[in-house]
């Protein structure tokens, strides 16, 4: 009787390995030509022993390496180039505080634009035994799913902050530790600031606006929002608040709608970085420049360009490298119980929204209105604790310094 491949499968043996040790199926079948295998086996393996001996190392050593190695991730909204300033953040945050050498490393993942691709991802880090920690930006700040997930990460062990955008503080605090971002009310005051000053200067003293942004009920979203609102005056009215999903042709389409349903309006706001260019292409096409204002968030590299062609008034800009940077010093001293740097970032730790790191902003404007004598936006004029109002030329200078394209 021969012994053929079940016989040996049966015993355990792999036959993918054996045929990589140079025994093919046709040779295990050794009874053919009167050998008994078993036999022949034996014969083989006593000569093979002190190659098979070895495998373990070649084999597992180097799992072994990997599996003492923990992940940090990073789990964004949606795909725009503003997470890849914030990607380059990471990797500056991990080669200064030596990741490598600790055995961690971090990982940007990107979302879908979905609150739904947040929860699946949440999911799928929790199932997985190396991570150490999660930052995320939440799509939706009272989505109760991810909320949830989120708490489930945390009670087995795994460090979970907010970055960007933050969950609902009043409902949802006690999902995460700590939020690393733009203080996105201060942010929308000084875009209303600058609104306000610009319209006042071309003679406009009320009118109605409209807000554009992926989510209106989105955390940093609304906070912009109210507090663009609550600068730029009773006498200019917000007509509407309009949402794309983070698709960019709605986004485009929503512009077109607003200008078609309120051909009055006197300025336009992006919230978030992909509406700038939206709102700037649509209006150069329907050829309203010369009676539209338009203030926006974040510095897409078409938004940079279209503020040099005239296209945009002022824009406020976050500082997402600056998130991602202290995003890994943040995990890295939650991981490993450095309080002393958790402290130095938070401070008032125990006072209300003590809890919260902001990461600063910047005002920039076109390189002429820096020096126009009647400008209503001047460099030095809205300066304050982490703000600054800078040049366009002067900004882009910033970002050629990090071999940034957008912010």
């Amino acid at each position: 009787m021969g012994y053929g491949i079940e016989s040996i499968a049966a015993c355990g043996l792999d036959t993918n390995r054996l045929g990589g040790l140079g025994i093919n199926s046709h040779a295990l079948w050794l009874s053919t030509f009167g050998i008994p295998f078993m036999l022949f086996l034996k014969r083989f393996c006593l000569a093979a022993l002190p190659l098979v001996s070895c495998l373990p190392m070649v084999f597992f050593s180097g799992c072994a390496e990997q599996s003492t190695v923990k992940r940090f991730i990073f789990i964004t909204n949606g795909d725009d180039p503003f997470w890849d300033a914030c990607n380059a953040g990471l990797i500056e945050g991990a080669k200064q505080q030596a990741l490598d050498s600790q055995g961690l490393r971090v990982v940007m993942e990107k979302n879908n634009g979905t609150a739904q691709g947040q929860i699946e991802k949440l999911r799928q880090f929790a199932s997985q035994s190396d991570i150490a920690g999660v930052a995320i930006s939440v799509i939706q700040a009272e989505n109760e799913a991810i909320v949830e997930e989120m708490k489930k990460l945390r009670a087995k062990g795994v460090h979970v902050i907010t970055v960007d955008s933050d969950v609902n503080r009043e409902s949802f605090r006690n999902a995460r530790s700590w939020y690393i971002g733009t203080d996105n009310i201060l942010g929308g005051r000084l875009l209303g600031t600058a609104a306000k000053k610009i319209l006042e200067s071309r003679g406009t003293t009320s009118g109605g606006y409209v807000q554009f942004a992926g989510f209106t009920d989105n955390d940093n979203a609304r906070a912009r929002m109210n507090g663009l609102q609550e600068t730029i005056g009773k006498d200019f009215k917000e007509i509407d608040r309009m949402s794309d999903e983070m698709d960019l042709s709605k986004a485009r389409d929503n512009v077109r709608a607003a200008l078609v349903n309120h051909p009055n309006l006197t300025a336009l706001v992006g919230i978030w970085a992909y509406n700038a260019p939206a709102i700037a292409e649509v209006v150069q096409d329907r050829g309203v420049r010369d009676r539209t204002t338009i203030v926006t968030f974040d510095a897409q590299a078409a938004a940079l360009e279209h503020m040099a062609e005239g296209r945009i008034d002022a824009m406020v800009v976050q500082n997402p490298f600056e998130m991602g940077k202290q995003t890994v010093r943040l995990l890295l001293a939650m991981q490993t119980g450095d309080e002393k740097t958790i402290g130095e970032m938070y401070p008032d730790a125990d006072k209300p929204d003590g809890d919260i790191y902001t990461t600063g902003l910047r005002l920039i404007v076109p390189d002429k209105t820096t020096t126009t004598e009647e400008s209503p936006l001047k460099v030095g004029d809205i300066d304050g604790d982490n703000i600054e109002c800078m040049p366009l030329s002067q900004f882009r200078e910033w970002l050629a310094r990090y071999n940034l394209s957008s912010s």
